[in-house]
């Protein structure tokens, strides 16, 4: 299984929370400070929301789900082969969920796009900082 993953920063949490509920006829699968996100079958889409005020209505970041490490590992070689580089990371903590991912390096138009696999999740950390701000935050 492949989605797209769709990451918006939005000034308002839980306004963007009831709109996409709306919009999506979905929950959100998970929600912790300042961020949400909903894992939708159809389309198959994961839209992450990153409360992130002054910046609502900008992309995050965009990114490939796949189903496991093996398939990051294909995608990154078949990039490779394409002439892209990448910034490997490997069961690394994001978006409030363990990983092993990479980054896609010289995308038009300054976009970060990410191919990712979701190993499991992180436990909500309580603390009035954004938790994974590096992680989830425009560069």
């Amino acid at each position: 299984m492949s989605r797209l993953q769709l990451a918006l920063n939005v000034d308002d949490l839980d306004a963007s929370v009831a709109f996409y509920t709306a919009l999506l006829d979905a929950e959100p699968t998970k929600v912790r400070p300042g961020y949400a996100n909903f894992a939708v079958a159809d389309p198959p889409l994961k839209l992450v929301l990153v409360e992130t005020p002054g910046r609502g209505g900008t992309i995050n970041h965009l990114g490939v789900e796949v189903a496991d490490t093996d398939a990051v590992d294909v995608a990154q070689t078949r990039l490779a082969g394409a002439g892209l580089a990448s910034v490997d990371e490997r069961d690394t903590v994001c978006c409030h969920a363990r990983q092993d991912k990479f980054w896609v390096e010289g995308v038009p138009d300054g976009l970060r796009w990410e191919v990712y696999t979701v190993l499991d999740d992180a436990p909500a950390v309580q603390s009035t900082e954004p938790v994974e701000a590096a992680c989830c935050a425009t560069a």
